[in-house]
């Protein structure tokens, strides 16, 4: 509570009056009155994150297994409310995830502002824009909606970009195009196609390659290949229309954000990759083999990740490792799926040659009534051997 501001120790004798209720062995509850001694409101500005501070402190202070911090690097998660209503309309996720994805994987293969609504609009999203007051055709905003998901009114149930994800915020998804990658719009052949995925692998390859080697010496160089990580993973999962891919890149989101939504500087890595994510975006999944080109592409992003997996690691952010983690453990039982087990043997009815020998168990070859060597004769088990009549039995005296 000291913390956190609420009630600061020996410094406010006005503060908030609060209680600590321990339910169990593992855990507390903390109760606090949200009106001051002095008829005062307390400053719940960014309570949740003082909060989340002050348990990490004290899970440092005695040894308690770390938690993951108020980075704001974690998606928005559906309230119970959402996901309550996504369930009686029969619905796999909450509107808000399945917006959340088409806006990151719109934003991913998009070179500009007039691109990126473009494809909101393919993928079938009611779009809403906000203009600037002093500049009427100047964008400052939008907000998205799914066809059929309306509030108790009739009306779409709109969301802004800041309430899908940290990074997808309208300042934020402008910093992308002005970045370099632009992608090729005239016809491409089919070996033209397979020559941009097989670009991209390489590409994902020296992302990789450049993490590791920046891991443990400058850590802060690698955010912008791994946050551009995410952008060939969401577009990639999109034209290879892979539900394990989109799985995937939705584990790895949490990995790619810098905290507190903050953008990372530029990197030649990261161009490189959001430019082979608008590559694959403009060619779609047109080629000859189209098997050998992904698979190539899913394992090098697998080891892409793990690479992150590895950056988030020396950074000491275990939430966006185990992220990382999750989302290369997908990619790699994509590309190398587990040998599917055997079958249970079948239990297959005897035959009739079974049946008759089970019924006459005389060898095959052998005489009717004559016994295989070393085997008794039919008879013998349930007969005794015959004898002849016994000798009379000695008699003793009588008494």
């Amino acid at each position: 509570m000291h913390r956190t501001g609420l009630a600061p120790r020996g410094q406010d004798d006005d503060a908030v009056r609060w209680i600590a209720v321990r339910h169990g062995a593992d855990h507390i509850h903390l109760v606090v009155m949200l009106a001051r001694q002095d008829r005062g409101k307390p400053s719940l500005s960014n309570d949740r994150y003082r909060v989340r501070d002050a348990c990490r402190a004290a899970e440092q202070r005695y040894g308690l297994r770390t938690t993951a911090p108020g980075d704001r690097t974690a998606s928005r998660r559906p309230s119970r409310a959402e996901s309550e209503k996504a369930a009686r309309r029969g619905l796999e996720e909450a509107p808000r995830v399945t917006l959340r994805r088409q806006v990151s994987t719109a934003a991913a293969g998009a070179g500009s502002e007039g691109e990126f609504f473009a494809r909101l609009d393919h993928a079938g999203l009611l779009v809403r824009k906000r203009y600037s007051t002093r500049n009427p055709g100047q964008v400052t905003g939008y907000a998205v909606a799914l066809p059929g998901d309306t509030g108790k009114d009739g009306a779409p149930v709109w969301y802004g970009g800041g309430k899908l994800a940290a990074d997808l915020t309208w300042p934020k998804l402008s910093q992308r195009w002005h970045r370099p990658g632009a992608a090729p719009g005239d016809p491409l052949t089919a070996a033209e196609r397979n020559a941009f995925w097989e670009h991209a692998a390489r590409v994902a390859a020296d992302a990789a390659a450049q993490i590791r080697d920046c891991a443990g010496t400058n850590p802060a160089a690698a955010a912008d290949a791994a946050w551009a990580a995410s952008d060939t993973l969401h577009v990639a999962a999109a034209a290879l229309g892979s539900h394990t891919l989109l799985q995937a890149a939705d584990a790895y989101d949490r990995a790619a954000r810098a905290p507190h939504g903050r953008i990372p500087p530029s990197s030649p890595a990261g161009n490189q990759l959001r430019r082979a994510a608008r590559l694959i975006g403009a060619v779609g999944y047109l080629t000859s083999d189209p098997a050998a080109a992904a698979i190539v592409l899913i394992i090098r992003l697998a080891a892409l990740a793990e690479a992150v997996a590895e950056l988030r690691d020396a950074q000491q952010r275990a939430a966006q490792a185990a992220a990382a983690r999750a989302a290369a453990e997908q990619l790699h039982a994509l590309a190398c799926p587990a040998p599917a087990a055997r079958p249970p043997a079948r239990h297959r009815a005897p035959t009739a040659a079974q049946l008759a020998a089970q019924s006459f168990p005389a060898p095959a070859g052998s005489a009717v009534g004559q016994p295989a060597p070393g085997q008794p004769s039919p008879g013998q088990a349930s007969r005794r051997s015959p004898r002849g009549p016994s000798p009379p039995r000695p008699r003793g005296p009588g008494r």
